[in-house]
């Protein structure tokens, strides 16, 4: 285990995908860190649109993926990132990309080990070759007995943790969106958490926590006055933002409110000079393949993991964690840079 320094901040038709939406999330849930479901992103009710893509490589039923090589923006194969080496592209590892790059200010750090405060996001980041006292410094950070959930790992637990949850899914990237504001589209706030939590727990677009809001930008769709739909930003490794949290409630399906958004969020990310990418469950063919006909590209295979540490580990004592860390709690809960 090393001694750690401070972390310096640097498309829808009719209603038939609905129903692939549904099954993605009973397909692909899991318990997060937190208690709550984890279900890949997939607003799948895309109509006819989502089965004119083609080339995806996913047999029904079977998840085959043929990984597509990307370039331009994170492609050199050692990628410093404030104090961490990303030993392959910044999207195979994009957890540690993010904590340790542009979302560098909500880390929780001990040794090597970044993670998402727990209201904010499950997501725990490992090196790309993680060793013994890495596992040691998860179990310190997390503590005993507790759930981590670990974005692009397909390695394997060490002894006596528990796996429990094992997604396979795919990774996609922008390679032709045509992203463009939407005159609907209003932006999310602090102030609309409850709504947007209502939203997500009635369509299980993916994890979605109180802080959640504060990863990006967050847009939606309101009619009548209340929420109906809504897309934002989750992980962002240097040069790339993830479009996440894509629902819509069942009662507007059908509408495109889903494809609106996803590239009124595209077209926000592009204005930064950044890519666009998302995560599906492997075995959603549907909403890959409209993912596809939007103009995502199929980029790789992943593998989203969560395991419990085990409940005789012994907990760090605070003075310690504060040292290793170099990040404090602030009263809101945020990590700040020491």
């Amino acid at each position: 285990m090393s001694e750690a320094t401070a972390v310096a901040p640097a498309a829808e038709g009719s209603a038939a995908p609905a129903a692939a939406a549904d099954a993605n999330a009973a397909a692909t849930g899991g318990v997060g860190a937190t208690g709550n479901v984890v279900v890949l992103d997939g607003d799948a009710d895309g109509g006819a649109d989502a089965h004119r893509g083609a080339g995806t490589g996913l047999a029904a039923g079977a998840g085959g993926v043929s990984a597509v090589p990307v370039t331009g923006s994170g492609q050199a194969q050692a990628v410093a990132v404030t104090g961490h080496v990303l030993t392959g592209h910044v999207l195979d590892n994009p957890a540690l990309g993010s904590l340790a790059g542009p979302h560098a200010r909500f880390a929780e750090r001990y040794g090597r080990v970044l993670r998402y405060p727990v209201d904010v996001s499950p997501w725990l980041a490992l090196p790309d070759e993680p060793e013994d006292g890495d596992w040691a410094d998860v179990a310190a950070l997390a503590g005993a007995g507790a759930e981590v959930a670990l974005a692009g790992f397909d390695g394997s637990l060490p002894d006596g943790w528990e796996v429990t949850f094992r997604i396979e899914g795919v990774q996609l990237v922008d390679d032709g969106l045509a992203a463009a504001p939407d005159a609907e589209a209003v932006l999310l706030g602090p102030g609309d958490v409850p709504e947007m939590l209502d939203l997500v727990a009635r369509t299980r677009p993916g994890p979605f926590l109180p802080r959640t809001v504060e990863l990006g930008t967050y847009l939606g769709i309101r009619r009548d006055g209340a929420l109906v739909a809504m897309a934002g930003e989750r992980l962002h490794p240097p040069g790339w933002t993830e479009i996440s949290a894509v629902c819509t409630d069942p009662a507007f399906r059908g509408q495109g409110l889903a494809t609106r958004l996803i590239l009124a969020v595209a077209h926000g990310i592009r204005e930064r000079g950044e890519t666009p990418f998302l995560h599906t469950g492997a075995g959603n063919t549907a909403a890959v393949r409209l993912y596809e006909s939007m103009g995502f590209r199929l980029r790789r295979r992943t593998t989203f993991l969560g395991g419990r540490v085990p409940g005789s580990w012994p907990a760090a004592a605070p003075g310690d964690r504060q040292a290793r860390t170099g990040v404090q709690a602030s009263s809101s809960g945020r990590g700040q840079s020491l």
